[in-house]
Formats: C-alpha cells, structure tokens, sequence
C-alpha cells in the first residue's frame, strides 16, 4: 500500500472522528456543558484529539524538513548559515541588554538574568526588524536601478 493511501485514510479516519465530537457538542449545547460536569468530558475528549493532530503536524513538518536538508547539502548550508546568523543577533543582542532586579506589578521579583533575557529579546526583535527594512529598501532600489 502506498504511504499517501495511508495518510489519506488516517486523516479521513481523524476526521471523521473530529466530526463525531463536533456534531456530539453541538448536539448538546453550552448549557448543559456548563452544568453537568459528565458531559465536560466531550470537550476533554475533543480537545486531546487536537492536541494529537497539532503533535502529528508538528513531528512530521520537522522530520519532513530534516530529512529534506540532510538530502540536499546546499540547502542544509543555507540553513546553517541563517541559524548563524539568528545566534549572532541574539549574542549582540544579549550583550548588549543590561539586566537589573525589578518588582513587577504584582509584588514579584524579577530577577537581573530575566531581565536581561526579556531586554535582550526585545532588543533582538528591533535589530531582526531593521534588517529586514533594510534588506526589503536595497533590494528594491536595487529592483529601481535596474
């Protein structure tokens, strides 16, 4: 049997099973959910098969594209070489974030290596946004010259 026949069925398969659930809800409606508490075991039930299709989604994007760089070296070289990049924003970043001890609004402590990693994400997010508007402006007036 082939793989795609396969999936093809298990995603019928989790689907149809998504629609029992969701017909099953609808059926009962938001009052008697909310009072009685046996009937709350539908929406745990409905909610753990999300939880299982997001986790089958997200293992096989990441074996999938794993298996597509260790395939083709370039694009495991471009990958690398952006993941580089990524962890060397995030080194400036960090060194350049000072980190103090802070109380938050609730009473807590916010201690000086938090802050630093909250500053130094916020920092990174401005250095990642002025790349790109600056990569997005050359290339465009490069786009405009020729």
């Amino acid at each position: 049997m082939n793989i795609q026949k396969i999936i093809k069925i298990g995603a019928l398969v989790i689907g149809l099973i998504a629609v029992y659930f969701l017909v099953r809800i609808m059926m009962l409606g938001d009052e008697a959910i909310e009072t009685d508490v046996a009937n709350q075991g539908l929406l745990t039930s409905f909610a753990n098969l999300a939880y299982v299709v997001l986790a089958i989604a997200a293992i096989s994007t990441i074996v999938f594209s794993l298996v597509n760089l260790v395939s083709q070296p370039d694009k495991l070289k471009k990958a690398l070489i952006s993941i580089g990049v990524f962890a060397l924003v995030l080194i400036v970043a960090w060194f350049a974030s000072s980190g103090e001890e802070r109380v938050l609004d609730e009473g807590k402590i916010l201690s000086a290596n938090g802050s630093q990693m909250v500053e130094a994400g916020i920092k990174a997010f401005y250095i990642l946004i002025l790349l790109a508007a600056g990569l997005m402006s050359f290339f465009g007036i490069k786009k405009m010259i020729s």
